[in-house]
């Protein structure tokens, strides 16, 4: 494209693994369309050279690249957002999807104003995430690993169905002093062994996060006065969402995490359904985990529970806890106070219930 001076260009990008999938618009026209190796010096060159001069904005969905070919961007000057795949519109009838399609669509709705981009964390902050989440990623491994050991041991007999014991170090060395079948020893030691690495590995990495906890003091001290909320469940929430300032109001904070009620609604009837789940599934996942010890510990929240339980059944009530929760998270941090909690009395009245919710729970 030449005479690029005092031209804006809306570029969008298609991103995988091995390519990039560009096409750049300008002036409500498509002038460039190219497939580029997948690396931000080359799109970087490639846009020096076909548009010297040019203010470029550009666009991609958030996806396994992560943020750094926005951060490339930046620097140099190109405008560029990360957006949500599924907060762009789609047509309903547009039934093919190809790169170039997706690139197009990208940069049309860039260069009309459609498109939003998501909070893009500090780096340090996104380097802090990588702890907790492989920590949660080691946590579905360990408990993956339980299962098949207890699967195997239910196959030969030597637990029933009705077994609803927790697999520990202290269960696996009585497993080692079993006489069993030399097969079926062999695996179990294998199971084994893979389970013992898996929960040693948790354990460094715990170490780690107390490390993170002492650094992160005043954010921490905010997290940790929330009833519920321990050592990791704090850090979860304070990698993910910091001190939550991005967040303009308490409704952006519920679509970023997947709070908000679905909606149905047609003329004057209007029907709210299940949550969106759009963000991040750890985050909610922590919430109602902690909105679970909430109850024992806070009045209010016990009350709230109590009353929407009534109402909704207790799997949706806990959800509308754990948005209560977060909310007065928020409001802790706009006002700089730790959170207050309204002591609960004669907690096992309701402890038979609540531990019988939360096993119905599927978040």
């Amino acid at each position: 494209m030449k005479n690029n001076i005092a031209k804006t260009i809306y570029l969008g990008m298609d991103v995988h693994k091995k390519t990039y999938a560009v096409t750049a618009i300008c002036d409500g026209l498509v002038v460039k369309t190219d497939t580029l190796p997948a690396n931000p010096s080359t799109l970087i060159s490639y846009c020096k050279k076909f548009f010297p001069g040019a203010k470029i904005y550009s666009a991609y969905e958030a996806g396994f690249c992560g943020f750094h070919l926005h951060r490339c961007l930046e620097r140099e000057g190109i405008n560029n957002i990360v957006v949500d795949a599924a907060g762009i519109e789609v047509a309903v009838s547009n039934r093919v999807k190809t790169d170039k399609r997706d690139s197009l669509k990208l940069a049309t709705h860039l260069s009309l104003g459609k498109l939003r981009g998501i909070f893009i964390p500090p780096v340090e902050q996104e380097d802090r995430r990588a702890v907790t989440r492989i920590r949660d990623a080691f946590i579905r491994e360990r408990t993956r690993l339980a299962c098949q050991i207890k699967a195997l041991m239910y196959q030969y007999g030597l637990i029933g169905a009705e077994d609803e014991r927790l697999v520990s170090s202290k269960w696996i060395k009585e497993l080692d002093a079993l006489q069993l079948l030399p097969g079926l020893k062999f695996a179990l030691s294998q199971y084994s062994n893979l389970w013992l690495h898996v929960n040693a590995k948790i354990k460094e990495i715990d170490q780690e996060i107390a490390i993170q906890a002492e650094q992160d003091g005043p954010i921490e001290m905010i997290y940790r006065s929330v009833p519920g909320v321990g050592v990791t469940s704090a850090r979860v929430l304070a990698n993910e969402l910091g001190d939550m300032s991005q967040f303009k109001n308490e409704r952006q904070l519920f679509s970023y995490i997947g709070l908000t009620p679905s909606e149905h609604s047609s003329g004057e009837h209007i029907r709210q359904g299940h949550i969106t789940r759009q963000g991040k599934p750890i985050i909610r996942k922590i919430l109602v985990q902690v909105a679970w010890k909430a109850i024992k510990l806070d009045n209010s929240l016990k009350n709230s529970y109590e009353q929407l339980s009534h109402r909704v059944g207790g799997r949706k009530a806990i959800v509308g806890i754990s948005r209560k929760i977060i909310g007065h998270i928020r409001a802790c941090f706009r006002t700089g106070e730790l959170y207050r909690t309204e002591i609960v009395q004669n907690v096992e009245t309701i402890e038979t219930k609540l531990q019988a919710e939360e096993q119905k729970t599927l978040i």
